[in-house]
């Protein structure tokens, strides 16, 4: 664990910064250029980096308003690679041949805009004061700036935080403001990732300065494994933290420091006899939901989890499922159809559950449809419904179908690409016109419903094969969001996390074992969501109270680890009690538990535990 790297001083960082600038061809005279993004260039930019911004514009500048009480100061947040994302404040003191520098998508990275608050705070990595002076190009000298870098968790820079103004800007006073600033940011970044799922110890010299946003900042598991960590954090403890244990930083168990008082402030001290004051914050429990009992069948089962829906709980670092959820987040409230592609057992229903909990329609009906379920000679009467006699079979009080069940709210449909293409001319009519004409029957009904639709199979191939109405593939594909399967996610262990919450018993506090997580880890998981759900409580089943080990794993779990072809050969004559030949066995398995068992004649159930009782 490496210290933190020692800042570089203010005149060695415009030096060197000066120098970089000669290198890039640039000299005093030189016109920034800035690089201004095209349209569709910002847009994307925007859409990647909507999380930051938000964070940034409702839960950090709110605090610090006396900022921008000053009213020739601007505050500027940029991308990692110096593209200005937003601004606030005025931009009155702005030289009008400038102006474009200072809008979404301009660069001031130091290649071309040179010595400058935002494009040197990225080459350095720090925070940073340019006076007017300091810049390299003459054309910005009308202005002074304080940057500081933002880092994420893995300590990379995400962004960078900048105040500008054409009058003169006390440094001491404007640098500390915006390196607090950034930690800010930093720190509800961290929060919102984890959402109060894990516990947060927060920490500092004292207790006046406790609840600083600039006190240390850590989040542990059950386990005491630490999850995320601010900068503070390693600034005050000395060492990078990642994937550390709290009981290695503190002189303290893991069971004395989470029985703690929550809220309160209490005393720890380091390996290095350092003293610190902390509150520690324990992991949000689910609500309890009431049940509701209704008359109505549902058409699918829902997958079981705990507590409300919401669109924070979908994703927990993976930048693929987050940039989805963001982006469906952008269309709640606008007519934009919505296409959901991902294979199956994904947590598509999930995914549009919880779109529904977070829009205006929330307290209206959510009908869930899989096409693929439904009798092809059925759909049409289940969606749209029908007169009373329409045909044989049919109930004699008729049925309203699905689609008007739907109305104000929202209507899923699942497999699309598997409905029938009669079906599918009546829906797009539906799509146009917003009424439905049941089976049977001459009169239209009104509907205001939002739909949204899901498929595991490429719709354009269909189109392309004849199977699906190209007319009705542009209707509903306004927008196609990609739900990437589990196994490439990268965000798996915190997924798995997650789902062992879910599905635990009040008493099941014990966890998974580390073996059960690299297993997890390894495995291919082509149920994806749904076999990680199945297998979680089987093994929650199993283990009772112990922790999850791999003994507790349903023996189907392991053939998709397989890696080599099943043996016929004669059992081993291994005595089960002989430990070095057991373990001579098993290296030369390459350590495949499975394997080894069929070796053995035993199962492997057996072989786990007998392993285990030989390390206790």
């Amino acid at each position: 664990m490496a210290a933190p790297a020692p800042p570089l001083s203010h005149d060695a960082i415009v030096q060197t910064s000066w120098q970089r600038c000669r290198a890039f061809g640039l000299d005093h005279q030189s016109t920034p250029a800035f690089d201004q993004l095209p349209a569709a260039g910002i847009a994307h930019l925007l859409d990647s980096h909507h999380s930051l911004v938000q964070t940034t514009h409702q839960e950090v500048l709110p605090y610090y308003e006396n900022i921008l009480s000053n009213s020739n100061c601007l505050i500027m947040l940029a991308d990692n690679q110096g593209q200005v994302l937003t601004s606030w404040g005025t931009q009155r003191f702005i030289e009008p041949n400038l102006a474009r520098g200072f809008q979404a998508g301009a660069s001031w990275v130091e290649r071309t805009s040179g010595t400058n608050a935002i494009g040197t705070a990225l080459a350095c990595e720090q925070a940073v004061h340019i006076e007017h002076d300091e810049h390299f190009l003459k054309a910005n000298r009308f202005m002074t700036g304080s940057a500081a870098p933002i880092f994420d968790a893995e300590r990379k820079v995400i962004a960078v935080l900048d105040v500008s103004s054409d009058s003169y800007l006390p440094p001491s006073h404007t640098l500390g403001m915006v390196k607090m600033m950034s930690q800010t940011v930093e720190n509800r970044l961290i929060l919102n990732l984890f959402h109060g799922q894990h516990f947060q110890l927060t920490f500092n010299t004292g207790l006046n300065n406790l609840d600083s946003q600039w006190a240390g900042l850590l989040i542990f598991d059950e386990s005491g494994q630490v999850l995320s960590a601010n900068r503070r954090a390693d600034n005050l403890l000395g060492v990078r933290l990642s994937r550390v244990s709290v009981e290695s930083l503190f002189k303290v168990s893991m069971l004395e420091l989470i029985n703690q008082p929550d809220g309160l402030p209490f005393a720890l001290q380091t390996s290095g006899r350092n003293r610190f004051q902390c509150l520690l914050k324990r992991p949000k429990q689910a609500p309890i939901q009431p049940r509701l009992f209704a008359e109505a069948k549902s058409v699918e089962a829902p997958i079981k989890t705990a507590g409300a829906i919401s669109l924070n709980t979908l994703h927990f670092g993976d930048s693929r499922v987050e940039k989805a959820v963001r982006q469906a987040e952008r269309l709640l409230e606008k007519d934009i159809p919505l296409l959901i592609h991902g294979e199956t057992g994904v947590g598509k229903e999930v995914f549009v559950k919880a779109l529904h909990q977070a829009s205006s329609r929330c307290k209206q009906a959510f009908i869930a449809v899989n096409c693929a379920a439904i009798p092809a000679e059925l759909v049409e009467s289940e969606l749209f419904g029908y007169e009373k006699g329409a045909f044989t079979g049919a109930n004699q009080k008729g049925s309203i179908g699905l689609i008007r069940k739907a109305d104000k709210g929202t209507l899923f449909l699942d497999e699309i690409g598997d409905m029938p293409l009669p079906t599918q001319a009546r829906l797009l009519r539906v799509l146009q016109e917003r009424c439905v004409q049941p089976v049977g029957s001459s009169e239209l009904f009104p509907v205001d419903l939002r739909i949204i639709s899901a498929t595991n199979r490429s719709l354009r191939e269909q189109v392309q094969l004849g199977r699906f109405r190209e007319d009705l593939y542009y209707r509903i594909g306004g927008l196609t969001l990609e739900l990437p399967p589990l196994r490439e996610r990268s965000d798996k262990e915190a997924l798995f996390k997650r789902l062992w919450e879910e599905h635990r018993e009040p008493t099941q506090w014990a966890g998974l074992s580390r073996e059960v997580l690299e297993l997890f880890e390894r495995h291919p998981w082509p149920g994806n969501l749904r076999q990680v759900s199945s297998v979680m409580q089987v093994a929650l089943a199993m283990a009772e109270e112990q922790p999850v080990r791999p003994e507790h794993l349903p023996d189907d779990f392991f053939v998709d680890l397989e890696m080599e072809p099943v043996e016929s050969a004669v059992p081993l004559g291994v005595d089960l009690n002989d430990v070095e030949a057991l373990n001579r066995e098993l290296k030369a398995s390459g350590g495949n538990i499975s394997h080894l068992a069929r070796r053995l004649g035993v199962s492997r159930n057996t072989l786990y535990k007998r392993l285990r009782q030989i390390e206790g």
